[in-house]
């Protein structure tokens, strides 16, 4: 019985990571039932077009609701497995979990589960959410039997398997990265193995529960985001010492054990901004250095916009005619990386917003990867490289476009070493 494929599957929240899994299991001829809350998105999927930017998946999605093996809809249906996949923020000063959306979705699948129903949860979560939403399913369906009671003979399967991929190659890393899993027991890993293994070439590593597979993505992120506060923290040393980081970074890096990463504006995306928060929760007198390495990338976009701040003064003193109003101030970039159109905990976004807020004078933003500006930057305007005018310079995020370019004219504040 664990082994027996799966037909039919059900993947709640179709965002970056919830549509490429939908439609890879779609693109292997099994049945998948996407759920979202957004109505647009849901048209937007069943009309075989898709609402992100992602290399291939527009292909996919078109071919594989052509063929009927994609739906999407806004009301959970019965399904032999589900995926959750939805966003896992954090809330106040603290940066507490948010939970909110797990809860959502859990209750929301709950009155269609049936005996021998898979549920994976996908989202990225602090330690212990899998248990919660083992939790609010069996509170919502008292007659069906669940792992954290029943053990193996429980109706229902519940395991984590967080996701492991890089945006602008999720199609590719879906199939060929490792997943880790962790079921709440043996019988639910082995059987989150065979689901994944439909289209998973890398191997199914079962972690010894679902604790530690959260644990696992929660540190990879933690890892990351270490490694880059120490490139950003190296490069406010090195202005501070009227120093070259570029030049430093690729100087020490001849050393055959060390690598050390770019700095940048900050960190962003949905991951590495806040996934160490879910530690720093969870152990707040422990998680010293993780705390620390946040505190370092959160800043990184206010020492950015001190020195785009300057870059305006410099340029008012060298012409005491002018004044602000009459200085334009053009953005290279608002992603939270390269070539991809995601902005989420975008720290150039951030960067971006707070320009808008202080400065008089035209605002002029260049990110070849949106066709319109998402809200909060007042009266700027969306323009291409061709058209750029403007007296300061501000690059944040190194697009492959961008590098091609040759250094503007002006007051330049380069924090990816672009122009360097």
């Amino acid at each position: 019985m664990h082994d027996q494929p799966f037909k039919r599957i059900s993947v709640i929240g179709l965002g970056y990571i919830g549509l490429p899994t939908a439609a890879m299991f779609a693109s292997r001829k099994i049945k998948v039932v996407g759920v979202d809350v957004n109505e647009k998105t849901v048209d937007t999927i069943n009309r075989g077009a898709v609402h992100i930017v992602e290399p291939e998946l527009d292909l996919i999605v078109h071919a594989v609701v052509k063929d009927d093996y994609l739906r999407a809809t806004m009301t959970p249906e019965p399904a032999e497995a589900f995926l959750i996949a939805v966003p896992t923020p954090f809330k106040g000063e603290k940066h507490e979990p948010d939970l909110r959306f797990i809860e959502a979705a859990a209750r929301a699948i709950a009155p269609v589960l049936e005996p021998g129903n898979l549920v994976i949860l996908e989202s990225t979560s602090p330690v212990g959410a899998t248990e919660a939403m083992a939790a609010w399913l069996a509170e919502a369906r008292p007659d069906l039997s669940f792992p954290q009671d029943a053990g193996e003979a429980s109706d229902i399967r519940i395991a984590h398997c967080p996701e492991r991929v890089l945006p602008g190659k999720v199609m590719q890393e879906l199939i060929h990265n490792d997943r880790v899993i962790g079921g709440m027991t043996p019988a639910c890993s082995e059987r989150a193995v065979t689901l994944y293994k439909t289209f998973v070439t890398g191997e199914c590593v079962v972690a010894s529960g679902p604790r530690a597979a959260e644990m696992a993505k929660l540190t990879e992120n933690s890892f990351r985001d270490v490694n880059i506060a120490f490139a950003n923290e190296l490069s406010v040393i090195c202005d501070e010492l009227d120093m070259d980081v570029w030049e430093l970074i690729r100087l020490s890096n001849r050393h055959p054990r060390v690598n050390i990463l770019q700095p940048g504006p900050g960190v962003g995306g949905h991951c590495i901004a806040v996934d160490p928060w879910f530690i720093v929760s969870s152990a707040p007198e422990q998680a010293r250095l993780i705390r620390t390495a946040r505190e370092v990338n959160d800043a990184k976009p206010g020492w950015v916009l001190e020195k785009v701040r300057a870059a305006i003064g410099a340029l008012l003193s060298k012409n005491p005619d002018w004044t602000a109003r009459e200085v334009t101030v053009a953005i290279y970039g608002l992603a939270f990386k390269p070539d991809i159109d995601d902005l989420r905990e975008s720290p150039a976004l951030d960067i971006a917003r707070r320009i808008a807020a202080e400065h008089a004078g035209p605002l002029h933003i260049i990110e070849p990867n949106v066709s319109a500006l998402p809200e909060g930057l007042g009266a700027a305007t969306l323009v291409t490289l061709e058209e750029v005018r403007a007296e300061v310079h501000v690059m944040l995020v190194d697009h492959k476009s961008f590098k091609i370019s040759s250094p503007p004219v002006g007051q330049i504040v380069d924090v990816r070493g672009v122009w360097a």
